[in-house]
């Protein structure tokens, strides 16, 4: 099994290697687009919620419509119901 090698680590002191105030100043940049992110997603959530609800309550007034609608059709008069044969 090959034998993995460390590199050295570049001097804190050198250009290269980036200053803790740097790094810190990225971690939070990254972590203030991380929270307008969760906003963001969590604003598309509620609002897809609020849509499902909607449609369910419609569907459900539809489904009361059919039944209503049905148990109307079974008790209307014969004189009023179209010949079998439409």
């Amino acid at each position: 099994m090959p034998r993995l090698t460390r590199t050295a680590n570049p001097d804190p002191m050198t250009d290269s290697a980036p200053t803790d105030s740097t790094r810190l100043d990225e971690l939070e940049i990254r972590v203030a687009h991380q929270d307008q992110t969760i906003e963001d997603l969590n604003a598309a959530i509620t609002a897809q919620w609020k849509l499902i609800e909607r449609l369910e309550a419609r569907v459900e007034r539809l489904g009361e419509r059919v039944t209503d609608s049905e148990q109307s059709a079974g008790e209307a008069d014969p004189v009023n119901r179209p010949p079998p044969h439409y």
